[in-house]
């Protein structure tokens, strides 16, 4: 079965109405910490059944909504799996789990929206408009 992803964004945006990604996890349950992690931007780790997401504190405003939305994703799509988010690698991975995670994330931080009220702008001028790094638009699917 595949996933609808973009079906599932929608649904806890409006469940919940926010697109921001720490607020979404606090109304999953979803348990944060902001610490060191050397390399690692983050991790999911399901942990005496808890879900809990580790970011780390080096990250920019920008870099940690990205990476709270990708691990979020992991939360919500592989939830008994943990998983590692490795800084400038992550959004270059080809395994199913990091796709789905990288299109939970873009679909969640790049309103379809954003796109319909810029006709004209090419994909890496709409992530640089929303804030982040023209790749998360490789992950991002229109419908027209």
């Amino acid at each position: 079965m595949k996933k609808d992803i973009k079906h599932l964004v929608a649904y806890y945006v409006k469940r919940f109405n926010t697109r921001n990604p720490f607020e979404l996890a606090k109304n999953l349950n979803v348990e944060i910490q902001i610490g060191p992690l050397g390399s690692r931007a983050g991790c999911y780790m399901f942990l005496k059944n808890h879900k809990c997401v580790f970011l780390n504190e080096d990250l920019s405003d920008s870099d940690m909504q990205l990476v709270m939305a990708h691990e979020l994703a992991h939360s919500i799509l592989h939830r008994k799996t943990n998983c590692y988010f490795i800084r400038n690698k992550t959004l270059m991975l080809t395994s199913k789990i990091e796709l789905e995670a990288n299109q939970f994330a873009a679909e969640l931080l790049i309103p379809d929206e954003l796109i319909y009220d810029n006709p004209g702008m090419t994909k890496s001028q709409i992530a640089h408009l929303a804030g982040y790094d023209e790749k998360i638009m490789d992950f991002k699917r229109i419908k027209h």
